[in-house]
């Protein structure tokens, strides 16, 4: 049996939280962050609440706008192009899902890419895969390698699985992964005896939103990443894994709910600071 370490994401975003405060307070000028939802769907609301609640713990002004999920596609771009000519507001983000009739790509390609906090415009996205340096990395991203720091993990040389690959998480999680010197394999629904190839990971990544992954399926001191979220008809909010069965097999795993998820909530605050040192030619 290995004696399993829990990969605590509340701890550690509360830990960069108050790194964060002390640099935003010595600020003349707080960023601002500006955020759009589309809709009313439960979820987006809650975790659009999070955001603008951690953005104002730190010290960061924000705007908030809420519309119909009827609104037209041109008065959503009209209300990103008008937050990209305000000098004063430093990060953008449009909460997604949209709702179906919008084009999503259309839609964040409106942002301004200086002000891009996300990392999901085709110029930050492409800046990221091309291997510019400093460039907006996703938000889930960047809060899954805050948390590898935080613990000291080195996945040079590692197998690394990555299940799913979405835009929002699994291809840039690849490539992060890539970039630290991991050999990544990614996996999707059209994949073929997907346990054997999870089974011979040293480090997984799962973010499907499904009960895909149990002790009997991973290789023994593996590390586990769960992105996945998904709420019980009892209320009970799981991941991706079933936890209490990885427990004695992984050497480290995340925990859901207080894993990923508030990394990826910090990761947006740290990307805002950058957005708005590099605006005001303190980041070069």
């Amino acid at each position: 049996m290995v004696n399993t370490k829990i990969l605590d994401g509340k701890l550690t975003s509360e830990k960069l939280t108050e790194k964060l405060k002390l640099q935003v307070a010595n600020l003349a000028k707080k960023p601002t962050l500006a955020v759009l939802l589309v809709g009313d769907n439960p979820a987006s609301e809650i975790y659009v609440k999070a955001k603008l609640k951690k953005a104002q713990s730190i010290g960061f002004d924000t705007i908030f706008e809420q519309m119909s999920a009827d609104t037209a596609e041109e008065i959503i771009l009209e209300k990103i192009e008008d937050w990209n000519t305000i000098d004063d507001i430093n990060g953008i983000l449009v909460q997604l899902p949209l709702p179906s009739h919008l084009n999503k790509n259309k839609i964040l390609n409106e942002i301004d890419e200086e002000k891009d906090v996300d990392g999901l415009t085709k110029f930050n996205s492409g800046s990221y895969y091309t291997g510019v340096k400093d460039c907006v990395v996703p938000c889930t991203t960047r809060g899954i390698a805050m948390l590898l720091d935080e613990y000291g993990i080195n996945v040079e040389g590692m197998h690394a699985v990555v299940v799913g690959r979405s835009n929002l998480v699994g291809k840039p999680t690849a490539q992060m992964l890539l970039n630290r010197n991991a050999t990544v394999t990614v996996c999707h629904s059209k994949t073929k005896d997907l346990e054997s190839i999870i089974k011979t990971a040293d480090i997984v990544v799962s973010a499907v939103g499904e009960k895909i992954i149990n002790g009997k399926i991973l290789k023994n001191d593996s590390i586990v990443i769960d992105v996945g979220i998904e709420r019980r008809s009892n209320g009970k909010i799981t991941g991706d894994v079933d936890f209490d069965s990885a427990l004695g097999h992984a050497s480290f795993i995340s925990p859901v709910p207080g894993g990923v998820g508030p990394m990826t909530v910090i990761a947006l605050m740290y990307n805002l600071f950058d957005l708005y040192r590099r605006q005001q030619h303190l980041l070069q």
